[in-house]
């Protein structure tokens, strides 16, 4: 099946029982068994939902995996790859990642003795000047949050392969519909779906997707043990969700290209930062491993002043100032002050988040409006 097919019937069958187009939401705990373990695939809701299921079956056709692993949130899919590793054992990780992501490995693994490199990993020289012995994990992100660096997915997951290195990918930015890392080389995949994948900010849940059948033995068994598991009406969302995904994004992806170009001639603009514009230096890496650039948009404003970046941000009336991506709706936020500002200041900093930067989702609405809306907030 091609990709737009998939999004409605990877995995998915009528419900046996009635026959129900749509998986219906099984809102219970427990199930009845036969005889003690005998059962018909589920004892215990927090082990597993058939709700759950066909959402896992889902998003594993979307990113050619084997099977999918869905979570509570993106947040609780990072904690659960992340508590597979042990004290002593390093990970090298992108400098420009998600704050909540920056936050969870330093002020809760690394205080339980896992080392973290944060490097650009647009550079495979300090790619390999960070493995040492004791490496077990590549921590990528690509299109990174929020400077949308792109990162060779295939030369990364080689280069982790040949030293027995865990590769995994938050593909959150991109979605399964421009980037499927499994197929690039990466072992496993992650999103936290509350974004393009549930695509309408009414829903909260994150999944991880693999062919590496240890990896989800143990994904498995923190889903059993620590339960940041979904409920059935999430995972019914995020179903439904998924079913216009391809639509959605081809639409928010032409608005970008649209609004990219629009901030990249703006005079009171410093810098526009878009994969598909043909001066962003991984354009060439984009080009070749994305079906398509992407809905977000970041840009500086000339002075780099965070009072300035809040003052064009509470102009703005069609762009809704909030934190999240990915919805129908446009999204504009400041990073350095909102999903970045656990992150010290002087580490935004040498990572290149400068404190103007301002962050777009780019959403459905028509791409003039979206311009207007814009141009106005420049005064």
């Amino acid at each position: 099946m091609r990709f737009n097919t998939k999004t409605i019937h990877a995995g998915q069958q009528p419900e046996e029982t009635s026959g129900a187009v749509m998986p219906p939401i099984f809102q219970t705990s427990t199930y009845a068994q036969e005889a003690p373990n005998v059962n018909k695939g589920y004892d215990y809701a927090r082990v597993g939902n058939p709700t759950r299921t066909a959402l896992e079956k889902l998003i594993a056709g979307l990113e050619e995996a084997d099977e999918c692993a869905c979570f509570a949130s993106g947040c609780a899919a990072i904690d659960a790859v992340l508590k597979m590793f042990r004290p002593g054992d390093h990970i090298i990780a992108s400098n420009d990642l998600y704050g909540g992501t920056y936050r969870l490995f330093t002020r809760v693994f690394e205080p339980m003795g896992v080392d973290f490199s944060f490097i650009d990993m647009t550079d495979m020289a300090d790619v390999e000047e960070a493995q040492t012995n004791q490496t077990k994990l590549l921590w990528i992100e690509t299109p990174t949050n929020p400077l949308l660096r792109i990162v060779d997915i295939a030369e990364l997951a080689t280069f982790a392969r040949d030293h027995d290195i865990l590769s995994v990918v938050d593909n959150t930015f991109a979605s399964p519909c421009l980037q499927r890392p499994l197929t690039l080389g990466a072992d496993a995949v992650l999103h936290s779906t509350t974004k393009y994948l549930g695509g309408h900010s009414d829903v909260i849940g994150g999944a991880v997707a693999s062919s590496n059948k240890e990896v989800m033995e143990q994904l498995r068994f923190q889903v059993k043990t620590t339960g940041a598991v979904p409920g059935p009406m999430d995972c019914y969302l995020t179903l439904r969700g998924i079913k216009t995904l391809s639509v959605r994004m081809r639409e928010s992806v032409k608005n970008a290209k649209r609004v990219a170009a629009f901030l990249d001639e703006h005079p009171q603009v410093d810098q526009t930062i878009y994969p598909g514009l043909q001066h962003h230096p991984q354009h060439d890496i984009a080009e070749r491993q994305m079906d398509d650039f992407g809905a977000m948009v970041s840009f500086s404003l000339k002075g780099d002043s965070q009072e300035q970046a809040q003052a064009f941000m509470s102009r703005t009336s069609i762009f809704t100032l909030a934190e999240s991506l990915g919805g129908v709706e446009s999204l504009i936020s400041h990073p350095a002050s909102m999903t970045h500002a656990s992150i010290p200041k002087e580490v935004r900093k040498k990572a290149g988040l400068k404190d103007s930067l301002i962050r777009l989702s780019i959403g459905i609405e028509d791409a003039d409006d979206l311009v207007e809306d814009l141009e106005q907030a420049f005064g």
